[in-house]
């Protein structure tokens, strides 16, 4: 697709969001329309000052001329605030539709779409880029329109004047129209590498941010001042490299319109011409060919706004375009009873030669608590994701009470589960709200005390400066370790879900809270099926099957006692820990 097809078709796509605005876009243009049109007027308003007021000391004229200019600027001011009003109402408007559009996007788009981006440039699409379209929208297009009128009304007061001349003056617009042609192009493919630089700027920045304890622990400030230093400078040289268009652009039609303008002053000069013109219509001919510069200036600029907004709309539309989670089942019961099949399941990650998973067959029954073992990258996390269908299977199924997992409808599938992680996930609100999350809204401060009872958090809550209602800050930055992990055990037993996924669930406890939090993991399990990933033995022996994973295949299960005596993979894995029983596995 050529440049000017790709301009096209974004133009097309951004189109509908301006639509509905169309009675704001047209009083916009009517101040626009006000506001070249005095600028016209003013000009004009040259010849009978020099010749009339000035020369031949005309009465009625001097009498409403100074009225006349200031009903004109009056007029001008009323033009600009609706010209510049109605462009930033729709601009605004565009910017809060496309940001709750890709925010949308964001909510239904599959796991492996933040997997493959970076945090930085996943947010800088929402903010920066967004932000980029909106100044396009408003300050791109209006000076695009304004000052085309300008140059339209002012070329129009040279025609009257001078038919001729203004022709002389015309044979500057080709030249001036490839400079710009040339431009845009350079700014589209600038626009693109800042808008990268700004990602990596905020990722950095994110980086620091979300680890700045490690960064000191480990001494990692010159490492990232040296990083961030990198990227700044390629922000900047990019932003200069704008600059430097602009400047050169800016020149370039400047010289161009000096050279329409010594055409003109020639042409006016001749014979014939110098008689037929008077001092006040070649003066105000020449204001208007004075006051045209400004506004090409202004247009050959707004290209850099215009291209910047186009590079980011290729962004952000990039987003709307990805296909969401696939969501084509219609099974939808209320509630299940948690037997899971997994039959010949494999899977492979987009851009991996080995695969994560293969050749597993798995039947846990309704209520059965199900560990899995094995060493770092031997595809637990992976086989737990599955249930969630947060990772999509490439070979196999799976099937929940008999009915495959693509035929459940993604909303009542995961009603079915409640998911502890290592990776706790807590939100920047009070302590009830991130117990009561999303589904779990509605619950009463009644239903809220008791599963933080059991998660044994009430009394740490209880000794908050607001109790249930205290802000915990952003990732729950105010708690320990232990306390955020145990909020996210009572949210997950608030839910009251039949199939419970417990990924590392007591890694951030320490002994004592372990010992209580491990209670009231044995209370949620009862009746649920239950899917352990876990190091501590303390959580591993209790289940009622361990299933040992070796590089991505099953390749043992049964009691602890039966692996034990087996003296396989899991036998191993018990007596190389090297510490006494509630120890973790290497």
């Amino acid at each position: 697709m050529t440049a000017e097809a790709g301009s096209a078709h974004l133009y097309r796509r951004l189109l509908p969001y301006a639509r509905p605005h169309w009675p704001v876009a047209l009083g916009a243009f009517t101040g626009m329309l006000l506001e070249a049109s005095v600028a016209a007027a003013f000009t004009s308003l040259m010849q009978p000052l020099l010749d009339d007021a000035l020369g031949a000391r005309d009465g009625s004229v001097i009498a409403w001329l100074p009225l006349a200019i200031v009903i004109l600027f009056v007029l001008r001011g009323i033009g600009v605030w609706i010209g510049d009003y109605g462009m930033a109402w729709i601009s605004r408007r565009i910017i809060a539709d496309l940001r709750a559009r890709v925010f949308g996007r964001y909510l239904v788009l599959p796991s492996r779409f933040f997997a493959e981006h970076a945090s930085g440039d996943v947010l800088a699409r929402l903010s920066f880029q967004v932000e980029q379209i909106g100044q396009a929208c408003t300050e791109g297009i209006k000076i695009l329109v304004l000052d085309s009128l300008i140059i339209a009304a002012l070329l129009g007061v040279m025609a009257w004047y001078s038919p001729k001349l203004t022709l002389s003056v015309l044979l500057a617009g080709p030249l001036i129209a490839i400079v710009v042609r040339l431009v845009s192009k350079r700014y589209r493919a600038i626009s693109r590498r800042i808008q990268a630089s700004v990602a990596d700027v905020a990722q950095i920045g994110q980086d620091v941010v979300l680890g700045e304890r490690e960064i000191k622990v480990y001494g990692g400030q010159q490492d990232e001042a040296e990083r961030f230093a990198r990227v700044n400078e390629h922000n900047r040289r990019q932003h200069l490299k704008v600059a430097a268009t602009n400047a050169l652009s800016s020149a370039l039609v400047q010289i161009l319109a000096a050279s329409s303008l010594a055409l003109v002053v020639y042409v006016a000069t001749r014979p014939g011409e110098l008689e037929r013109l008077t001092p006040g219509a070649f003066t105000a001919f020449m204001t208007a060919m004075l006051a045209i510069l400004p506004s090409l200036k202004r247009l050959t600029q707004a290209q850099a706004l215009i291209q910047r907004g186009l590079a980011a709309a290729e962004s952000v539309f990039a987003v709307l375009d990805e296909p969401g989670e696939r969501d084509a089942g219609k099974h939808a019961p209320e509630r299940v009873r948690g037997e899971l099949q997994l039959r010949g399941v494999g899977v492979r990650y987009p851009g991996r030669e080995e695969d994560a998973l293969r050749g597993i067959d798995l039947h846990i029954r309704a209520g059965e608590t199900v560990a899995l073992v094995g060493r770092s990258g031997s595809g637990k996390s992976t086989l737990a994701a599955l249930l969630a269908r947060f990772v999509e299977v490439s070979a196999g199924e799976i099937q929940l009470d008999g009915v495959p997992l693509a035929d459940y409808r993604l909303v009542a599938l995961r009603r079915q589960l409640a998911l502890v992680s290592q990776q706790i996930v807590l939100f920047n609100d009070s302590v009830a709200r991130n117990i009561a999350y999303g589904d779990l809204r509605r619950s009463g401060p009644a239903a809220i005390e008791a599963a933080a009872r059991a998660a044994h958090a009430h009394e740490f809550i209880a000794a908050l400066p607001a109790g249930y209602e205290t802000p915990i800050g952003e990732r729950g930055a105010s708690l320990s370790g232990g306390q955020r992990q145990r909020l996210a055990i009572a949210r997950a037993l608030l839910k009251d879900a039949p199939i419970l996924i417990l990924d590392e669930a007591t890694s951030a406890l320490d002994n004592d809270s372990e010992r209580l939090v491990q209670q009231a993991l044995r209370t949620a399990m009862r009746g649920r099926t239950t899917l352990v990933i876990a190091h501590r033995l303390s959580t591993i022996e209790q289940a009622d099957r361990i299933v040992v994973l070796d590089a991505g295949r099953i390749v043992e299960q049964g009691t602890h006692a039966e692996l034990l005596v087996r003296g396989g993979v899991y036998a191993q894995l018990y007596r190389s820990r090297g510490e006494p029983d509630g120890a973790d596995f290497p």
